[in-house]
């Protein structure tokens, strides 16, 4: 038995040419991910397959607990065995969900077993195989991300990083992976919580060695470590926002909230969108200096359980998907920095799919003819990343944009393993243009066909994000 086999997903003869001849051997630039940039610094090692395969990744956690597996195995203090062992009983309950693929695929890349399924009987064997390869000495996280044809990743990070790892990691001589920060400047605008907001303040004010009294000081931290983060390698930034607000303060305003928020009054809505409205400008104009990419990861509802939150703390498994209004307030920020001249390349993801066709048709709307795809609809990430999901992403993007100028996909993960997902969405890809080809609604072309989709799976982000 040889499941997953080299022509997974493939399902005619031109799906199998176009991926194998032109998909399957390019690299990867997974221009946006969570790992840890000190794991890589580090060369991280791991002592069994639970510890890095279920650390830290609330998909499994997610699955298990649906299906009834305590909390006790998800993050609690089962041994590693056990927990692993949960996971191998959750899975033929997996059936149709990402995981059961992903799982399979992984197992398959990094510890060569593709003869078995991975269940309660098979969960000894598979665990002590996979464990030998761990503990072998060509076993880390850099030995990964090069197993994996990794060129290049861009990790998330807060404008209060040290960015040391990164120092470390492109000042070694024997490390050709580029490894660069992205600049998430999230908990900046959080002066609806005014605590936690000040907590951070006071990392920023040390992150850049200044002292933090007015608005403007605020704004010139905020420049400083931005500064910083180019002169790292940075060139793409990030938001993960629920939505975009229409709401317009002046700088005036602005810092009334600002001194508010300073002494522990927490901001209104009306006040918390007005001063989010102002800040995201203002760091859009920041990144359009630098001709960075800006990145829009839309419509999250986070740690929707309480009580869970307050056990576990965020990214644990207990986020959904958001319905906010969309619309409006994204084509009003977008206007308002194009009128300005200061609309930089952007990618926006959405995480309902209900606004695939919405954001598909708002890209069309500020492409300026000069930068080919310059503001992209990214890929389908969280929820979306599985075969429907990225499906439905690639049909609305085609229909209603180009899907030649498509950057393509990344992991949003913070797991080592993950490389798969690329090739997952690799193989979706050449199946849909395989069979569309068979059918005569594109061109019996394979060089054409193969040309454009090396350029979705490496060259057109290469050439895009002009790292």
């Amino acid at each position: 038995m040889n499941i997953f086999d080299e022509n997974f997903l493939l399902s005619c003869e031109r799906s199998r040419e176009l991926y194998h001849g032109f998909a399957a051997k390019q690299p990867i630039i997974d221009y946006h991910c969570h790992l840890n940039p000190l794991e890589i610094a580090s060369d991280k090692r791991w002592q069994n397959l639970s510890d890095i395969w279920l650390g830290g990744d609330h998909y499994k956690w997610r699955a298990m607990r649906t299906a009834g597996v305590s909390e006790k195995y998800c993050t609690g203090n089962a041994t590693p065995w056990e927990k692993f062992e949960k996971y191998a009983e959750t899975m033929p309950k997996l059936l149709r969900n990402p995981l059961y693929h992903w799982s399979h695929l992984e197992l398959k890349q990094y510890f060569g077993i593709q003869d078995r399924y991975l269940n309660s009987k098979t969960a000894k064997s598979i665990y002590d195989e996979a464990n030998e390869i761990i503990q072998s000495p060509d076993f880390s996280a850099r030995s990964i991300m090069k197993k994996s044809h990794v060129r290049l990743v861009c990790t998330t990070d807060d404008p209060t990083d040290d960015l040391k790892s990164h120092v470390k990691i492109a000042q070694d001589p024997h490390f050709n992976i580029d490894v660069l920060p992205t600049w998430r400047p999230d908990r900046a605008w959080e002066v609806h919580r005014p605590q936690r907001w000040n907590e951070w303040i006071l990392l920023l004010e040390k992150a850049a060695d200044t002292t933090i009294l007015s608005f403007s000081n605020f704004l010139e931290a905020l420049q400083k470590r931005h500064d910083l983060f180019h002169s790292h390698g940075c060139r793409l930034s990030d938001r993960g926002i629920e939505t975009l607000y229409c709401d317009e303060l002046t700088e005036n305003q602005a810092a009334r909230i600002f001194e508010n928020a300073r002494e522990g009054r927490a901001a209104t809505p009306a006040e918390y969108r007005g001063f989010h409205s102002f800040l995201l400008h203002e760091l859009a104009l920041m990144d359009a200096e630098k001709g960075w990419t800006q990145q829009l990861h839309l419509g999250a509802l986070r740690s929707v359980n309480t009580r869970m939150a307050l056990k576990l703390g965020a990214d644990s498994g207990f986020d959904s998907i958001g319905d906010w209004s969309m619309a409006e307030g994204l084509a009003h920020y977008l206007d308002r920095l194009d009128q300005k001249g200061k609309l930089s390349k952007t990618i926006l993801y959405n995480l309902n799919p209900r606004d695939n066709e919405l954001i598909a048709t708002m890209v069309g709307n500020f492409q300026d003819g000069e930068i080919a795809g310059k503001i992209q609809f990214g890929s389908g990430w969280w929820f979306l990343d599985q075969l429907e999901g990225m499906k439905r992403q690639i049909e609305s993007l085609s229909q209603l944009g180009l899907l030649s100028q498509f950057v393509g996909m990344l992991t949003d993960s913070r797991s080592f393993l993950s490389y798969p997902r690329h090739d997952y969405f690799r193989r979706l890809l050449c199946d849909l243009l395989g069979k569309e080809m068979e059918a005569g609604l594109l061109p019996d072309d394979l060089d054409h066909l193969g040309n454009m989709i090396k350029g979705i799976c490496y060259s057109n982000a290469m050439n895009y994000f002009q790292f």
